[in-house]
């Protein structure tokens, strides 16, 4: 018994001791955004923002992305690494000054980031949402609709520091 305890404390503490991958910082497009990514080994991540669409609303995207799919790597790797990625998830957001207008949906993601050999990491994506539309119409009611909202993530450029 004791040997199967000793054998299990070691599995979690060799799991606790490899780190994931994760970077902090910001992304700019049509507005700005907090940005974190958590890596689940080396080939997945969940990537989060949260930020202010167009400097009026608030917004939030979290996408699982795929680093590298189809083991293709980008070839050009000299003293950092170039890794490409895309993934889907989903985004929420409110717009207007009243926050009277919403938006709800999928998103999806594809980039390219390039990590440098010092804890710093830059990106470039696009991140499309397709859902549903709300709208306040002004007497209290609520109308909605079917859209796509590229402005809600759109082109960014992001850059992160690496933990």
């Amino acid at each position: 018994m004791k040997k199967y305890l000793l054998i299990a404390v070691l599995a979690v503490a060799s799991l606790a001791a490899y780190a994931q991958p994760r970077a902090i910082g910001g992304r700019l497009g049509y507005g700005a955004e907090f940005s974190y990514q958590h890596g689940f080994g080396e080939s997945n991540m969940l990537q989060l923002e949260v930020g202010a669409p167009g400097f009026w609303g608030i917004e939030a995207a979290i996408t699982y992305d795929w680093i590298d799919p189809f083991n293709a790597p980008v070839p050009w790797n000299e003293k950092g690494e170039w890794h490409w990625y895309m993934g889907v998830g989903g985004a929420i957001a409110t717009y207007g000054w009243g926050f009277n207008n919403g938006f709800i949906g999928a998103a999806g993601r594809i980039g390219i980031e390039y990590d440098f050999w010092f804890p710093l990491q830059l990106s470039i994506d696009f991140r499309p949402t397709l859902g549903c539309l709300l709208a306040g119409n002004g007497n209290g009611g609520v109308a909605a609709g079917f859209g796509w909202d590229v402005y809600a993530g759109g082109l960014g450029l992001g850059i992160r520091y690496k933990f």
